[in-house]
């Protein structure tokens, strides 16, 4: 299963929107809204987690037959909230487990190596338990006749 440049791509535009809400949802509601930073962070990372999810079926994977309902959603959840989860381990081994207690540490931790490493869970995640195609091909397209190669619609598969 090789991701291909177009589904990097996909992928990314639908996490950088996602981002952009989740930043901007968190600051409102933490500064005008006044709410308190956790339950601020928790709307924002829904909120943001929705849009990563619309992006991601109606865009990058749109062409992968998928199952309807909730499950492929909750799912898409769970394995985003495994890459939030895998920010704070980074965030927490290098602040309490190393020492490194800098502001800069913590960015360059949680920020930087952490969202390295939740990102590309979160791309295997998204695209291996959520967004599979069902045949194996790793959500290529295939011919007509179910084979693969070939020109799409060809009489010689």
């Amino acid at each position: 299963m090789v991701a291909d440049r177009r589904e990097l791509l996909g992928f990314a535009c639908a996490g950088l929107l996602a981002y952009a809400v989740d930043l901007a949802l968190f600051v409102c509601l933490r500064g005008p809204a006044g709410l308190d930073p956790l339950t601020a962070k928790t709307l924002s990372f829904v909120a943001g987690c929705s849009v990563a999810y619309a992006g991601n079926a109606l865009g990058t994977y749109r062409h992968l037959r998928r199952p309807r309902g909730l499950r492929p959603c909750a799912v898409f959840f769970a394995v985003n909230a495994a890459g939030a989860a895998v920010q704070l381990l980074c965030l927490a081994v290098s602040h309490y487990g190393l020492g490194l207690t800098s502001q800069r540490a913590d960015t360059v931790s949680g920020a930087g190596v952490g969202m390295l490493l939740g990102t590309i869970l979160r791309f295997w995640g998204t695209r291996t338990l959520v967004f599979r195609s069902g045949d194996g091909s790793g959500g290529r397209t295939r011919s007509w006749n179910g084979t693969s190669g070939g020109r799409v619609g060809s009489w010689t598969g």
